[in-house]
């Protein structure tokens, strides 16, 4: 067994262990003062401090339990994929997020479970029901350390070594070389037009005096996502002697650069958007995303051990130009 596909196993039973004791406690805890709650639960309290809602005893054990079960499934098949995956960086990215997620929620409901059955314990109705104010917030703050642990755990589950297989070609020495690959996303394409178009609307309403000064927040609101979404919504990858350059939107700004012996080595992967955490640029466990489609990528780790991928087309020839060189700055 690899190192990577043991430290994902070991996260995988981690996540299965912590899910299974959780579940077991949202339900088990109400049981056991059963004989001391009413017949429904308060489960919902107002701005004054007083409750305003409730469940059945049964629905109140219950349904924290669903939503965990439900939260809990997802959460784990990213683990699993993650202890299967021939990618190292797959192997941090469902840390990342599956596991503050499972952390965070998991001391929530936890907390909120035992909040509500403090309250109602020993009342005759729910509407008698003690507040719970100083629970809630204990136990935002006990959720958001879980939250941070399962963040620090995650990345200390990150394999380091760089890919020993990236492609590679040869290059006769005095040549000079060039690598040129775009993708564009039509959606992104589309959402940035019709953002533009209602920047428009509202900067006619604003200077025809129809909505005043007000409209000048909305105005600026709506052009800045129009920028931001026409930049994400193209990307160009260049490698050549120098390096690698990814340029965005279509004026080729904002762009990166990475000189060559600042690039430790380059591979080709199939990334999905999921995987990414959505489309355009992304930031997370994978490191930074540039992603326009699902499937092939080019990416890169720098000598500082971090990782950029972008999805873009011919990303195994663009990787093997990039070892080539690296080989011969080396």
């Amino acid at each position: 067994m690899t190192e990577r596909t043991a430290r994902g196993n070991a996260v995988t039973w981690g996540g299965a262990a912590w899910v299974v004791g959780v579940l077991v406690l949202l339900v088990v805890f109400p049981l056991t003062a059963r004989d001391r709650l009413p017949e429904r639960l308060a489960t919902h309290w107002g701005a004054s401090g007083e409750p305003d809602d409730s469940m059945p005893f049964w629905a109140a054990t219950l349904f924290p339990a669903l939503i965990w079960l439900l939260l809990a499934t997802v959460a784990l098949l990213a683990f699993w994929r993650a202890g299967r995956s021939t990618s190292a960086t797959a192997v941090t990215a469902a840390p990342s997020w599956a596991g503050i997620t499972l952390g965070f929620t998991g001391v929530t409901l936890l907390g909120a479970q035992a909040s509500i059955v403090r309250a109602n314990l020993d009342r005759e109705d729910w509407r008698d029901a003690g507040s719970v104010a100083g629970w809630v917030v204990a136990t935002l703050v006990a959720a958001a350390v879980v939250a941070v642990a399962a963040q620090f755990i995650g990345r200390r589950a990150k394999v380091t070594e760089p890919p020993v297989t990236g492609p590679a070609m040869e290059i006769p020495k005095g040549q000079r070389f060039v690598w040129l690959s775009r993708a564009s996303n039509r959606w992104l394409h589309l959402m940035a037009a019709v953002f533009g178009v209602i920047t428009l609307a509202a900067a006619a309403v604003a200077v025809g005096g129809l909505a005043g000064a007000s409209a000048a927040p909305l105005v600026a609101t709506f052009a800045v996502a129009t920028l931001a979404l026409l930049a994400c919504a193209s990307v160009q990858a260049r490698v050549t002697e120098k390096g690698l350059e990814v340029a965005l939107g279509p004026l080729g700004w904002p762009a990166r650069r990475w000189a060559a012996d600042a690039i430790a080595s380059a591979w080709v992967e199939n990334r999905t958007a999921m995987q990414a955490g959505g489309w355009g640029y992304r930031l997370n466990g994978l490191g930074t995303t540039v992603m326009l489609r699902g499937g092939e990528c080019l990416v890169i780790r720098t000598v500082k051990g971090k990782d950029f991928a972008v999805s873009v087309d011919d990303a195994e020839r663009g990787a093997a130009l990039l070892n080539s060189l690296i080989a011969q700055r080396g």
